[in-house]
C-alpha cells in the first residue's frame, strides 16, 4: 500500500482480498457443522449408548435408568432439524459469496484471450494459403524450408565478410 488511502481504503482492499471470504465462510460453516455434531452426539448417539447399558444393566425401567444416566431418549427429529439448519446455512452464505465475487468482477476489465497462433501461412513464391507445418507449397511445388536456411547461409556469409 504505497498510497495513503485511508482507513477505509485499507479496510476496502482488505476485505476484498479472497483469502478474508475464505476464512469468513470457513468460520461460518464450521460453526454451523458444529450444531450436527453435537446432535448427533447429544440427540442420538448418547441416547443409544444408554438404551444398551440399561439392557446391559439388566434394567427393565428405561425412566428410571434415564434418571441414571441424565439422558433423555433418541431424538431422530432433531439430529434432522440440525441438518436442515446446515443445508438452509450453507445456502445462504452461497448466495452471499456468489454475490460477493459477481461484485468483485464488476469494476475488473475483461481478461483479452490471447491469439491462437496460425494453423496457415502464405507460400512467398506463389502467395498461396498453406498449412503452416507444409515443407513444400502444395500448389507451385517450392520448397520453403530452404528458404529460410538460404536466407541464414546468406547472413552467415556477410557475417563472415565483415570480419
Amino acid at each position: 500500500m504505497s498510497e495513503k488511502k485511508g482507513f477505509i481504503g485499507e479496510f476496502k482492499e482488505f476485505i476484498s482480498r479472497g483469502n478474508v471470504m475464505d476464512l469468513a465462510v470457513g468460520v461460518i460453516i464450521g460453526g454451523a457443522f458444529q450444531s450436527i455434531v453435537s446432535s448427533l452426539c447429544d440427540d442420538v448417539i448418547m441416547p443409544a449408548i444408554q438404551l444398551l447399558i440399561s439392557k446391559l444393566a439388566g434394567v427393565a425401567d428405561i425412566e428410571q435408568m434415564t434418571k441414571i444416566l441424565n439422558v433423555g431418549p433418541i431424538l431422530f427429529g432433531q439430529f434432522i432439524a440440525a441438518i436442515i439448519n446446515f443445508l438452509i446455512m450453507a445456502v445462504i452464505i452461497f448466495c452471499i459469496v456468489k454475490a460477493f465475487n459477481k461484485m468483485m468482477e464488476f469494476g475488473k476489465k475483461p481478461a483479452e484471450e490471447p491469439e491462437p497462433e496460425p494453423e496457415t501461412k502464405e507460400c512467398p513464391f506463389c502467395m498461396s494459403e498453406i498449412s503452416i507445418k507444409a515443407k513444400r507449397c502444395p500448389h507451385c511445388t517450392s520448397q520453403l524450408e530452404e528458404e529460410k536456411k538460404i536466407t541464414v547461409e546468406k547472413t552467415n556469409k556477410n557475417d563472415k565478410k565483415k570480419k
